[in-house]
């Protein structure tokens, strides 16, 4: 068996070129400023990547439901009719209630309300993917797709986060086209955490893999202590 060769240079680290590419624009004198940071490069393998869609088993397990009780309510009444008893006084008053009421009633017209907005909430569920928590990413091989929990991904960060120097605590709000990462340092410069934050936080989301890496956002603040009394 043959070794493979250039294994040393898979483990070695890639340079932030982006950092060079672009000026400097960031407010060193504050204390807690958002910046963004550079842009992640994509390898172009994730373009085109889509959301995963959802089973929806709660909304069609609702609405399989309350079928199944409808037509068996339904075929239940019609059967005794047919054996010849009567009908159920709720179908005969609702016989009643829709061969009197106008069509311009309230009850009427609250009725086709609830109706309607039953139905655009099926086909809004119908036309969107949903599972807005799992995040798609790249593509290596065509037949196969692989997702990260949005969850995951901002533990993954504040991992990373609490690995620089200076950092106390950290808090990361992932979402689908941002990552908010909101830090307390309790030792350093603010604007050298930042720095360190920013280069070690790009680096970690470059390596999520993500098909469409969110933007950084960081913010750093200094610990507050109580006064003493």
């Amino acid at each position: 068996m043959s070794e493979p060769q250039g294994s040393e240079g898979t483990t070695q680290r890639l340079p932030v070129i982006e950092r060079a590419a672009e000026p400097d624009r960031r407010d060193q004198s504050a204390s807690a400023t958002a910046y963004g940071p550079p842009p992640v490069l994509e390898d172009g393998a994730g373009g085109g990547a889509r959301r995963f869609w959802s089973a929806r088993r709660i909304p069609a397990g609702i609405v399989a439901v309350l079928l199944l009780l409808v037509a068996g309510i339904f075929l239940y009444d019609i059967a005794a009719v047919r054996a010849h008893r009567p009908a159920m006084h709720w179908r005969r008053e609702l016989s009643v209630q829709l061969a009197e009421r106008p069509l311009d009633d309230i009850w009427v017209l609250v009725g086709a309300g609830v109706a309607a907005a039953l139905g655009l909430w099926l086909l809004v569920l119908a036309v969107t993917p949903g599972l807005r928590g799992v995040l798609p990413m790249r593509r290596i091989h065509p037949d196969v797709r692989a997702g990260l929990h949005r969850d995951a991904a901002a533990m993954v960060l504040r991992d990373r986060a609490m690995e620089v120097a200076g950092v106390q605590s950290a808090r990361v709000r992932m979402r689908r086209t941002k990552a908010d990462v909101r830090a307390v340092s309790h030792f350093r410069e603010l604007d050298d955490v930042r720095a360190d934050l920013d280069v070690t936080l790009t680096e970690a989301i470059r390596g999520l893999g993500l098909a469409r890496p969110p933007a950084l956002s960081v913010h750093v603040a200094r610990t507050t202590t109580g006064k003493k009394g």
